[in-house]
């Protein structure tokens, strides 16, 4: 038997490898260890989920697709380069991490022990650490800051930029000192403003303040400004709210109609209660333009409320929620109007009341005057202290925002302070009706908010047991019904499949396979589906461009890999095609319109390409053009068929076809 070259995959350290199952053992305890005591600031390190699924399935993790009865081959290198841009640090000078990365499906994080002991077995890298930070309400929620926050700095003395990364948990200090440090600067000569949109919004001042409690999004600018000769440039005029005057019209309104039944509003604040959704009035509808009236019998219509949300970076999600939800006439009604009093700044499960005065703000936002779209990144900021699932800028599900949005403003507006203890009871024979006001008055005493008088609600359940036929009767609130929606766990695919003895034409073939499955269950599927026998093998193939660009040759690679728009084909091989040269035909033909006068003939590649094997392992011309001649039998067989059945029909022999 041969043994083959293992030196490569020993580490400098140790004379001998660890056996597969000692490095799962070492690791799982490692791991474990770290799960155990995690604190803020441990490292942790991203690995790419290709190299990871490779060590897992050579281990034998448990998930693994790969059969008990097939050797794993040891991964070599770990290899990140999947995760890295070709962008680079303005201030490291390294590679920085590839934006929108997801975890599980492009990368891993493992704590700082287990990185050290991979790197030790098989080397390689490059290594990308992470902290762990704090995150929630209480700051008791651990998690790996992957993406800090990423600044743009822009000096006004000479309109350059710099390009700043800094967590988000670092205070305002901290970016003044990082920034008067690259750029030499003294700190009490600098002031640094929130310069969204190209627009002087506030000045960082507060030095003990961390960013994540500042509106300020991934890439936004920040401007740099420093005192000549002692002093700082003028700051615009403030009201006492401490909003830019110029930031918040104050025409006044032309008419008390909106268009979602909401009421009339001045600078932010209600003048009255809803209207009746369309109302007729005696006067045309109004032009604001040039202040002419189109008709006599019009309805007039406010457009406030028809703002937009800035796209904060694939915030579609939480906009689409939002506007849901500014547009149900109570809410409006409500949150225009003075609801301080209502706030439960003491309940141990809402969020000190921060969520619904953000709220609020944003809504009255939308429905003032003013017709420019809303940037809600103060919304944002509050959302992701509070729900730090919806930090970051990836998509994320609208209904599980809208769920947490709904109960955190319930809980911020609870208007019962001290909630009482009352114990469940059965019907006892009563009727549903009566049994229902019992269980939702129940409920009222210890949840009584704006959300449950507009979002909530009650259904009955009936229980009956199989032994003694007692029935069981109860009333249980809900605030959103779910629907399931059928999942599918598997996916169609379509492949043609190829010949490689050339005795029939090329077949395409459907087949299901699991939508997380491998490379071996689509060539499970496909053999199963092509009848194959014994003494054959199907080898996938993906074609580009008219050529072949890689071989699907890992039987443990997953098929998320492939789109549905890739091109997948499969050749028909011998059952031990390895051990054979394989032979790769390409189709080109020639450029029928280039000149006489050219001497160079264009040729262009068309078709997919056929493969073969050869028996001998050093191949002559012959039979190079023999095996050619055999795959491509099928085909000429069929053109020549096609010619034969044209120079009948212009002979007038035989049914021509149109």
């Amino acid at each position: 038997m041969t043994i083959p070259d293992s030196g490569w995959y020993l580490s400098e350290a140790s004379c001998l490898p660890c056996t597969p199952e000692e490095e799962k053992s070492i690791i799982q305890g490692l791991d474990r260890a770290a799960a155990s005591d995690r604190k803020e600031g441990d490292l942790y390190y991203l690995v790419s989920s290709r190299w990871w699924s490779g060590w897992k399935h050579y281990v034998g993790f448990e998930g693994s697709s790969q059969k008990s009865n097939e050797l794993a081959s040891r991964p070599g290198h770990i290899d990140n380069s999947d995760l890295l841009s070709s962008e680079m640090d303005d201030e490291d000078n390294e590679l920085l991490l590839r934006r929108g990365l997801v975890e599980e499906r492009d990368y891993t994080l493992v704590p700082q022990e287990v990185w050290k002991k991979l790197k030790e077995w098989y080397g390689g890298g490059p290594k990308i650490a992470r902290k762990l930070i704090p995150q929630g309400i209480n700051k008791r929620e651990l998690s790996v800051e992957v993406y800090p926050l990423c600044l743009r700095l822009i000096n006004e003395r000479d309109s350059s930029q710099r390009v700043i990364w800094i967590s988000k948990k670092a205070s305002i200090g901290e970016l003044y000192s990082r920034i008067c440090t690259l750029l030499q600067l003294e700190q009490p000569k600098v002031r640094i403003w929130d310069y969204f949109n190209k627009r002087k919004e506030n000045i960082l001042s507060e030095l003990d303040q961390s960013l994540e409690e500042f509106p300020l999004l991934m890439d936004q600018e920040i401007l740099l400004e420093v005192l000549v000769d002692g002093v700082c440039p003028p700051t615009p005029k403030m009201d006492s709210t401490g909003n830019k005057l110029a930031l918040v019209p104050l025409e006044p309104s032309r008419s008390s109609i909106t268009i979602a039944g909401g009421p009339t509003v001045s600078n932010g604040y209600s003048n009255g209660s809803l209207p009746d959704l369309v109302q007729g009035t005696s006067s045309g509808l109004w032009n604001s333009e040039d202040g002419k009236e189109f008709s006599t019998s019009a309805i007039r219509v406010d457009v406030r409320g028809l703002t937009g949300l800035l796209n904060l970076g694939n915030t579609c999600f939480m906009n689409s929620a939002i506007q849901c939800l500014v547009h149900t006439p109570q809410f409006i009604d409500y949150f225009l109007r003075d609801f301080s009093f209502e706030i439960n700044k003491h309940n141990p499960l809402g969020m000190r009341g921060e969520l619904a005065v953000a709220f609020g703000d944003l809504l009255r936002q939308l429905w003032s005057s003013g017709g420019m779209p809303v940037a809600p990144r103060l919304f944002k900021g509050k959302l992701a202290r509070f729900a730090p699932q919806f930090s970051g800028y990836n998509q994320h599900d609208s209904q599980e925002l809208l769920a947490f949005l709904l109960d955190g403003l319930h809980e911020d507006l609870n208007r019962v302070k001290n909630k009482p203890y009352i114990e469940a009871e059965d019907a006892n024979g009563r009727s549903d009706e009566e049994f229902a006001d019992e269980c939702w008055e129940n409920h009222k005493a210890r949840n009584d908010s704006v959300i449950v008088d507009v979002c909530q609600g009650q259904y009955k359940s009936t229980l009956v047991c199989p032994v003694c036929s007692k029935v069981s009767v109860t009333f249980d609130p809900f605030m959103y019904l779910s629907l399931p929606l059928p999942s599918s766990v598997t996916r169609t695919m379509t492949i043609t499949v190829f010949y490689g003895d050339g005795i029939r034409l090329p077949m395409p073939s459907t087949v299901t396979v699991p939508k997380h499955g491998c490379c071996r269950d689509l060539t499970h599927a496909l053999s199963t589906a092509c009848c194959l026998s014994k003494y054959e093998s199907l080898l996938l193939a993906e074609v580009y461009n008219h050529q072949i660009c890689r071989y699907l040759d890992k039987p443990s690679e997953p098929l998320s890999k492939i789109k549905d728009e890739d091109h997948i084909v499969a050749y028909r091989l011998p059952a031990k095609y390895e051990q054979s040269l394989k032979l790769e035909i390409m189709h080109r033909k020639k450029n029928r319109c280039t000149p006489v006068f050219q001497s160079t003939t264009s040729e262009k590649l068309f078709g997919t390409p056929l493969v073969t094997c050869l028996a001998e392992a050093s191949p002559t011309n012959s039979n190079i053009q023999a095996a050619v001649s055999v795959v491509l039998a099928p085909l000429l067989r069929k053109r020549a068929s096609e010619n034969c059945s044209r120079s009948s029909k212009e002979n007038g022999y035989g049914p021509g076809f149109d």
